[in-house]
C-alpha cells in the first residue's frame, strides 16, 4: 500500500525557516491536488496550502500568504512546503495530503510532522 512519508519538521526560532517534504512510497495515479494541512493543539485541522495538477496557481491560507511556498515534483510524487519568517502561531503538526477524487478520506495522508516555533 502506498504511503506518504513526511520529513523536515523540527524546532526553530521565530523568524527562521523550515522546508517540509512529502514523498509517496509508490506510484499514485489521478492526483487532483497536493495539500498541506496543519493542526495546532485544541484547534481544528486547517488547510495551509494547495497546488492542483490542473495548472492553477497555488492557494494559501491568509495566515501564511507571503511566507509559505508550496511546490511539487510530479515525476517523484513529492510535494514541498517552504516556510519562511516563521511565527510561534505556526506551531502545529503538519500533514500532507494527496487528494484523489473518489477515494475515501480525501485520498492519501502523511503521518504528520511537528513544527515548533519558539519566541
Amino acid at each position: 500500500q502506498v504511503q506518504l512519508v513526511e520529513s523536515g519538521g523540527g524546532l526553530v526560532q521565530a523568524g527562521g525557516s523550515l522546508r517540509l517534504s512529502c514523498a509517496a512510497s509508490g506510484s499514485i495515479f489521478g492526483i487532483n491536488a497536493m495539500n498541506w494541512y496543519r493542526q495546532a493543539p485544541g484547534k481544528q485541522r486547517e488547510l495551509v496550502a494547495t497546488v492542483t495538477n490542473g495548472g492553477s496557481s497555488p492557494r494559501y491560507a491568509d495566515s501564511v500568504k507571503g511566507r509559505f511556498t508550496i511546490s511539487k515534483d510530479n515525476a517523484r510524487n513529492t510535494v514541498y512546503l517552504q516556510m519562511n519568517s516563521l511565527k510561534p502561531e505556526d506551531t502545529a503538526v503538519y500533514y500532507c495530503n494527496f487528494y484523489v477524487s473518489g477515494l475515501p478520506n480525501f485520498g492519501y495522508w502523511g503521518q504528520g510532522t511537528q513544527v515548533t516555533v519558539s519566541s
